[in-house]
């Protein structure tokens, strides 16, 4: 009965923080303002602000923030029990994780839909703006190269998924062909989810063979060619209307995703399996038996990100969904709403992991532990997401749904979701290398270039009175106009898949050691595999292409709650500046900065330890530019202001 005690009190704890604390957000925070012209409407490109209705938007808002997050995090983390792990789901998704992402999406409401690291500069100042854009461009890197091997990873452990995942994409534009008629969209959505559906049972009944035959992955490996395949589709998702593609996918997802959740939820009331995990087992305890675990304190709350707070939500808060609510009237709703939503996810997550992964054993504490002996999060993808599969297809088995199906059913989600998350990383790639590239100039005086707020004499020093302030403008001259041509859609896009790309192909770059060039060195003429540059010596491997991204995965986790402390301290600076509750933000940053920066201290010393001078260098100009942005953000807050207009 606790596993039913769980869900439904953690149902229940999230409604009551819905319309009591987020209600208290909206109005005597944010101060929501159903009048007010968003971004959608005021500048309503077709592209990529477009106004839409609140559900379109929180099925795009929702599953963009949550990917393999909310899955892989607490699948991890009850390693040390299912009792912190699901204390901060819970906390973490109320008090911080909404807080951040509803913050992030209504500072970009009030500043013409921009980043929440572009309008840092005004915020704080324009070196903050800089070192944010470099943090945020280098976590966007990071996931864009690793995703190929994440999907290439989930398609080999569920080759079932591969039919249904690609057909979700005509299944999309359909429906987004559907929704730009003004079709009614509830018609859509259902044969729209019907028909994803059906792709599901027949990817169940009719697994495919191998995908690449062997002349392919003697030129590049499998996970290479997934990688060039995928950057191909997001370059042209990323340049699309979003309306076209990732809206209605995302739409898709969201009800797939629901469905998955109800089954859940159905499979927890009915079987109420019991709990075959420890409470809380702490690093010591969990290292006597042989595992490497880091401490609970501070890697509990890196571990756990999009389940609780992360910093990518802030991207896809205050880059896409702000260019798409048509009323500030329905920011809670995808804002804090989709946040609670992802925590309920993450809830069961855990549920699956210490409940539903005992239900087909004799022994559910020993099957456990045959998971959770060693410390998970150093193992494969396919190791980590395991025992939610498991135990997810044990609970709907116990309602009567197909082994087999729920197996497939999981694993389209999982892929599914990925994909979505290398849809919205690259979208938002675009966004900030276009911020990043486009010219600036002071404002003419004509009109606030942040907010488009207009008022005579606005020469540049003087606060905007709608969005509190220093604001810039495009003004190109000949420099400019090369730097607008890198900033378009197409420009900006093509740097964020290129980049990537061959980020994720540079592990097939091998230099030779130092005992082998006095062999190698005498063919060099005649061997074409065999290059040489200086007095290095190098091959190129492209069979052996595709996990160039693993190079900074190690300190994405960290770089990811980074994010989320900057973007809170970038809201609080706003709140209080604008004479607003700021203590709702600065808790959750403070938080969050100190347990970041105590987690890259241990993973440097950790990476020391290990001679690894490029992930040591990598976690010290993280750690830097943390202490950066944090002593200018503190400086400017210190500074009386000249001038506190309302927000």
């Amino acid at each position: 009965m606790v596993t039913v005690l769980i869900v439904v009190g953690s149902f229940v704890l999230y409604l009551v923080a819905y319309h009591s604390y987020g209600r208290f957000l909206s109005r005597r925070v944010f101060m929501l303002d159903p009048d007010r012209v968003t971004p959608a409407c005021a500048v309503d490109d077709g592209v990529d602000f477009v106004p839409s209705r609140r559900s379109l938007v929180f099925g795009h808002h929702f599953t963009s923030i949550a990917g393999t997050g909310p899955i892989v995090g607490p699948a991890i983390a009850v390693v040390w029990g299912w009792v912190p792990a699901l204390v901060w789901v819970l906390v973490g998704s109320i008090f911080m994780g909404a807080v951040h992402d509803f913050g992030s999406l209504m500072i970009s409401m009030r500043h013409r839909g921009r980043t929440i690291a572009d309008l840092s500069g005004g915020i704080v100042n324009a070196r903050v703006r800089i070192l944010f854009m470099i943090v945020c461009i280098i976590g966007l890197w990071i996931v864009l190269a690793i995703f190929g091997l994440v999907i290439a990873t989930i398609f080999k452990l569920y080759p079932s998924s591969v039919v249904p995942v690609f057909a979700q994409i005509p299944i999309a534009v359909g429906l987004g062909i559907w929704m730009r008629r003004g079709l009614p969209l509830v018609l859509g959505a259902v044969v729209a989810v019907g028909l994803m559906y059906a792709t599901i049972w027949y990817g169940a009944s009719h697994v495919p063979g191998e995908i690449f035959p062997s002349v392919m992955t003697q030129q590049l490996s499998v996970i290479g060619w997934w990688t060039l395949i995928l950057m191909v589709y997001v370059f042209i998702a990323s340049v699309l209307p979003v309306d076209v593609l990732l809206q209605p996918r995302d739409f898709i997802n969201a009800w797939q995703l629901l469905v998955a959740m109800g089954l859940l939820v159905l499979g927890a009331l009915i079987a109420h399996p019991p709990i075959v995990a420890d409470a809380v087992r702490l690093a010591p305890e969990v290292s006597s038996t042989g595992s490497t675990a880091p401490p609970m304190m501070p890697f509990l709350f890196i571990t756990v990100a999009c389940g609780a707070v992360s910093g990518f939500h802030c991207l896809v808060s205050s880059g896409c969904s702000s260019r798409q609510l048509r009323t500030e009237g329905d920011a809670q709703y995808v804002g804090y709403g989709a946040m609670l939503t992802e925590g309920f996810l993450a809830v069961l997550v855990v549920i699956a992991c210490v409940a539903g992964i005992g239900m087909a054993a004799d022994d559910g504490h020993t099957h456990w532990m045959q998971y959770y002996r060693q410390w998970g999060g150093d193992a494969g993808l396919g190791a980590k997401l395991e025992p939610f599969v498991v135990g997810s297809a044990n609970m709907m088995e116990a309602i009567g749904v197909n082994h087999g199906f729920a197996i497939t059913l999981m694993g389209v989600f999982i892929a599914s979701f990925a994909a979505t998350t290398l849809d919205s990383a690259t979208r938002l790639q675009r966004y900030l290398i276009s911020e990043l590239a486009a010219p600036r100039a002071r404002s003419d005086g004509t009109q606030c270039a942040g907010c488009g707020y207009p008022r005579a004499g606005l020469d540049g020093s003087a606060s905007c009175p709608e969005c509190n302030g220093n604001e810039w403008i495009r003004k190109p001259g000949i420099i400019g106009r090369v730097r607008l041509l890198i900033a378009n859609r197409y420009g900006a896009t093509l740097i964020a898949v290129v980049s990537a790309l061959a980020f994720a192909l540079s592990d097939g770059f091998h230099i030779i050691r130092e005992e082998e060039k006095a062999y190698i060195s005498g063919q060099l003429l005649w061997h074409e595999d065999w290059r040489q540059f200086g007095a290095m010596i190098y091959e190129w491997r492209w069979d052996q292409a595709g996990l160039g991204g693993l190079k900074l995965w190690p300190i994405f986790g960290a770089t990811n709650q980074l994010l989320a402390g900057l973007a809170l301290l970038v809201v609080t600076v706003w709140l209080v500046k604008s004479e607003r509750p700021a203590w709702v933000s600065a808790v959750p940053m403070v938080f969050m900065l100190v347990m970041t920066g105590y987690a890259v201290v241990l993973l440097a010393r950790s990476f020391a330890a290990a001679d690894n001078l490029f992930l040591l260098g990598m976690s010290v100009v993280m750690l830097v530019l943390e202490i950066w942005i944090i002593v200018e953000a503190g400086l400017l807050l210190l500074r009386k202001p000249k001038e506190q207009p309302p927000a």
